[in-house]
């Protein structure tokens, strides 16, 4: 079910790098600012804004973070920092605000949902902390979202890490981040580690929130494109396909525009 990237890296590289030059220079800002979390996508997606030339303003904004999504995202932007002059960083801990933000909050005895809803939430106080640094230094603000997260099985915060100007690599399947990721040089401790969201706090993978790995939604993903239904496999294969499918619908309401209720010329 595992698939290996066949995209041509290099090529790939500098197509993407060449079109977020010329969306700055069309949008006529300074760079970029990008939130860096110690995980594969913001690796890439950093090392790729930091090719442009622009300016690239790398943010950790920890919020009771694991000590070692800390340590990764600290490697990475020392790495960066050293192989790119117009890269330059800052750590905001928005762990006070959180919990400010948390202590003025109503009291609710269904504590699934209210873990979840301060999920979305630490991921909304880190769009806004980056718009906040976007609007100071005329930045815009750099989507992390790959094609299964962000068209496939939508895990993402809807106004959270969903909010952004731009996402220079959604076109790109987890296995091809992974495969950039290395010909980018993006260091081996981000490449090995499990992917997770660091959205709770604790060590929860990316996997064990979804029940499925990433090669397997990648692979799911491509089935449901091909035309292909459940009844089409057996055992882990179908189990898996239900869970992208499950995915896939009930995170429509990110993948697709904000429905607009249009008034009958008659009304009017």
């Amino acid at each position: 079910m595992a698939k290996k990237s066949t995209i041509q890296t290099e090529k790939v590289n500098t197509h993407i790098v060449e079109w977020l030059k010329n969306y700055a220079n069309n949008a006529k800002v300074n760079g970029f600012v990008i939130g860096i979390s110690g995980g594969v996508d913001s690796a890439v997606t950093s090392t790729l804004c930091a090719q442009t030339g622009f300016k690239v303003l790398c943010v950790e904004m920890p919020i009771h973070q694991a000590e070692s999504h800390v340590t990764r995202a600290k490697e990475h932007i020392e790495q960066l920092k050293q192989r790119f002059p117009n890269v330059s960083s800052i750590e905001t801990d928005l762990t006070a605000a959180f919990g400010a933000f948390k202590d003025t909050m109503p009291v609710t005895t269904d504590e699934p949902k209210m873990h979840l809803s301060l999920a979305n939430t630490r991921a909304r106080l880190r769009m806004t902390s980056l718009y906040y640094l976007a609007g100071i230094h005329g930045l815009l603000v750099a989507g992390t979202g790959n094609k299964v997260e962000d068209f496939g099985v939508g895990f993402y915060t809807k106004y959270g890490d969903g909010g952004v100007d731009l996402s220079p690599i959604a076109d790109l399947m987890k296995s091809d981040v992974y495969a950039l990721g290395a010909f980018l040089e993006v260091p081996e401790s981000i490449l090995t580690a499990a992917p997770t969201d660091g959205l709770f706090g604790d060590h929860r993978t990316d996997e064990e929130q979804l029940g499925a790995s990433y090669d397997e939604l990648e692979w799911a993903m491509l089935a449901s494109e091909s035309g292909n239904t459940a009844s089409d496999y057996k055992e882990r294969e179908k189990t898996v396909f239900e869970i992208y499918k499950r995915l896939n619908t009930n995170n429509k309401h990110k993948m697709e525009p904000i429905p607009v209720c249009l008034i009958p010329k008659t009304l009017k």
